[in-house]
């Protein structure tokens, strides 16, 4: 961890003193560097144990794939982003670099804090470098009212847990996790142990967000910049989940009760509204948005089930979303500077116009319906059998979410591949070699895990 907290500080003083004609090139091949020693912490994944090279940071088999995830989608965001950039003044190319590298390392503190109290710092720490990233890099002028929604709701779910966390203090006299153990009182009624347990839950239900606490993210994704999106619906929506899984454990006791039983049910119905309304979406990052918050309403209803099956398979599909969300924003992103618009009416024929382009379309669509032999599908494999096991009921909701999210990912190859393009789109470009390296860097994980799941599941 120590490592790796290095060399990103590294990287930013560089970012500082490179000369503007070496700044992307620098700043990529650094982050390149760092994200490729990031792999060596997979042989902590074999271990349920703690790997704890400080008293305050560490990794295990949770949070070592989301370190290595956030570490690789890093470059990837930067080289993203480097045409568009490159004409803007020095200060603004060395200002967008900086923030990318500063939400990588609050990420990396985040996901391998052993404190609470330094784990709630660096959750909130990413907030301003991408609220900086909508309000300065968005699209349009409705980034001011995006980024409002953003801090807000954000700030807002995260003072319930500042609460709860000095509750657990005095509960435990310790905020290091191994550490924590929980004191029930027996004064201590099951309500308010529920009240406890919710105070907890609602920064991460807001931030990854499930259904009903996602207002602010398809503002967030529409108006941000390629790389935002890219790492906003790649990494931060991890945290949510994250959070959750370590919480969970200690108010396991709490957690079974009635409240898990409302939680499972809203983010299973959740999962199947989210569906439909993707169906109706005229917007591709917004269909694409919104589709991150059905698969994360899952998630959630998997890590509630508190079985090993649920948990296992919400890790798994958080890191396979991750990297099949991400690629879809880049795609999406080079629509978007050949045809000035992403609304899905106008954006048509890209097949003939970029074949081979088309192949990463495909693939990345089929990927996010969960086809085998894709990582997502062995994720919501595990999350349903576990769901269906805890109540039979869920069937019959969670069979239409997925038949919903086939329709939805087959309706954006459809509509903006197939078809006739527009006439002003004759003389588009073809696809550059830096979008084929970013769709092949997305497909690699992917494959990896195909090969050996193992990795991405708690051993």
């Amino acid at each position: 961890m120590i490592t790796l907290l290095l060399l990103s500080t590294g990287v930013v003083i560089t970012t500082i003193v490179v000369p503007k004609e070496k700044l992307w090139a620098t700043s990529i091949s650094q982050s390149t560097i760092v994200s490729i020693i990031s792999i060596l912490l997979i042989n902590n994944h074999w271990s349920t144990s703690w790997h704890s090279l400080s008293f305050i940071l560490s990794s295990d088999a949770i949070s070592t794939p989301l370190i290595i995830l956030s570490c690789w989608l890093a470059p990837l965001s930067l080289l993203a982003s480097s045409k568009t950039l490159q004409s803007q003044p020095t200060l603004n190319q060395r200002t967008f670099v900086l923030l990318i590298l500063a939400i990588t390392t609050a990420l990396i503190i985040t996901f391998s804090s052993l404190e609470l109290v330094l784990f709630y710092i660096a959750f909130e720490a990413t907030l301003i470098p991408t609220l900086i990233l909508i309000t300065r890099w968005g699209a349009q002028m409705e980034r001011f009212q995006a980024g409002l929604y953003f801090i807000f709701y954000t700030l807002a779910g995260s003072l319930p847990l500042l609460i709860s966390l000095l509750a657990i203090y005095f509960s435990s006299l310790t905020l290091t996790i191994p550490n924590i153990e929980l004191i029930w009182s027996p004064n201590n009624s099951i309500s308010s142990l529920n009240i406890w347990w919710a105070l907890s839950i609602i920064a991460f239900l807001v931030k990854m967000p499930i259904y009903g606490f996602h207002l602010w993210l398809p503002k967030a994704h529409v108006e941000a910049p390629v790389a935002g999106s890219m790492i906003l619906a790649a990494i931060l929506l991890k945290l949510g989940g994250y959070g959750l899984i370590r919480l969970i454990s200690l108010f396991s006791s709490t957690s079974s009760s009635t409240i898990s039983l409302v939680l499972v049910t809203f983010c299973s119905w959740g999962a199947l509204v989210t569906s439909i309304i993707c169906i109706r979406q005229t917007d591709l990052k917004a269909l694409i948005a919104y589709s991150s918050v059905g698969h994360m309403s899952i998630v959630a209803a998997g890590i509630f089930s508190q079985t090993t099956w649920g948990l296992n398979g919400a890790l798994m599909l958080m890191i396979a979303h991750g990297l099949v969300s991400s690629a879809l924003f880049s795609l999406a992103n080079t629509i978007y500077e050949r045809n000035g618009t992403r609304t899905l009416s106008i954006t048509r024929g890209f097949k003939l116009l970029l074949p081979l382009s088309s192949i990463w379309w495909l693939i990345m669509c089929v990927s996010n319906l969960g086809l085998p032999p894709s990582p997502n599908l062995i994720g919501e494999i595990m999350i349903l059998t576990s769901l269906i096991t805890w109540s039979t009921w869920l069937f019959p909701v969670l069979g239409l979410s997925t038949v919903f999210g086939a329709m939805y990912s087959l309706m954006i190859f459809q509509l903006s591949q197939q078809g006739t393009p527009n006439k002003y789109l004759t003389n588009t470009p073809l696809s550059f070699t830096r979008e084929h390296l970013l769709a092949s860097l997305h497909l690699f994980p992917l494959i990896l895990i195909i090969v050996n799941p193992t990795y991405s599941l708690i051993t």
